[in-house]
């Protein structure tokens, strides 16, 4: 006798709340909506439905992934970022919402900017929402990984962006030339400590690139290594923008004004904590 969807979603529910998954019954309706090609509110109009075997085995594998602490986005290979759908996988980190509001607010910053920069691009969640919103300056987007330039150049393939960013694999500015100038660059690159990243929730720790996660310094060096690359390759009055950790910021600026930007200033997320460090050659 065949189960009911109404019986899945139960079974699956009660699953994840034995196996102490976070937000079990959201990601229960997500992985039955992804596995029966169904919207969400659909699902609770058809509870009674059967659930076939080709079906059951399908929602079971992706059951079984997350019940492992496997983040959704990586099961379901898809997230909303901004004004984009993103192809993810164990290539590039998941895009968060912190993100999503350092591009909310660089947009003003980028309406005149004839050539704008990220370092350490992944999945190319940051440049291909601002292409996607319109900014018309020239986009160049690095990583210093090949696989995560291949992920990011996909999604711009899939979002019809492709002719809009040029992708370079680069270990930060090392590859660019010299004599290149940019009005803005971007970057989230590496920043947490080792004792932040040991604390990490399984789907961060187990499951994304370490890589794109740690850095030494408790959590600077990179953000430090590329204050003082990019210093040369902004334009007079140029902006140098990043994604940090909460606890960097008062260190990051004199360091900073050290190597000679002014202009340094904090804005917030979404908590409130200090996330974004914004400085001007």
């Amino acid at each position: 006798m065949l189960l009911t969807l109404r019986e899945i979603k139960s079974k699956t529910e009660k699953f994840f709340s034995e196996k102490g998954i976070p937000n079990g019954k959201l990601d229960t309706d997500l992985i039955l909506s992804h596995a029966l090609k169904l919207k969400r509110l659909d699902l609770y109009l058809d509870l009674d439905r059967p659930i076939y075997e080709k079906e059951l085995n399908h929602m079971r594998d992706m059951v079984r992934r997350r019940a492992m602490r496997e983040p959704l986005q990586y099961i379901l290979e898809e997230c909303s970022f901004y004004n984009c759908s993103l192809r993810v996988d164990k290539r590039a980190l998941i895009p968060r919402p912190e993100t999503e509001l350092l591009v909310e607010q660089i947009l003003p910053l980028l309406k005149d900017a004839e050539h704008i920069l990220e370092l350490g691009t992944g999945s190319g969640a940051i440049v291909l929402a601002i292409a996607k919103a319109g900014i018309s300056g020239e986009i160049t987007a690095v990583d210093r990984d090949p696989e995560a330039l291949a992920l990011a150049k996909s999604n711009a393939d899939a979002l019809g962006l492709a002719d809009k960013i040029t992708f370079l694999e680069s270990d930060w500015l090392s590859a660019l030339s010299s004599e290149k100038q940019f009005d803005v660059i971007i970057s989230n690159p590496p920043y947490l400590s080792q004792a932040l990243y040991e604390l990490a929730e399984p789907e961060v720790k187990d499951f994304e690139p370490k890589q794109a996660l740690l850095s030494a310094d408790a959590g600077m060096s990179d953000l430090k290594m590329i204050m003082r690359q990019s210093f040369s390759f902004l334009k007079p009055k140029g902006h140098l923008v990043f994604e940090t950790g909460t606890d960097q910021h008062e260190e990051l600026s004199k360091e900073a004004n050290s190597i000679g930007y002014h202009g340094i200033r904090t804005t917030q997320d979404l908590n409130g904590y200090d996330r974004f460090l914004w400085m001007q050659r």
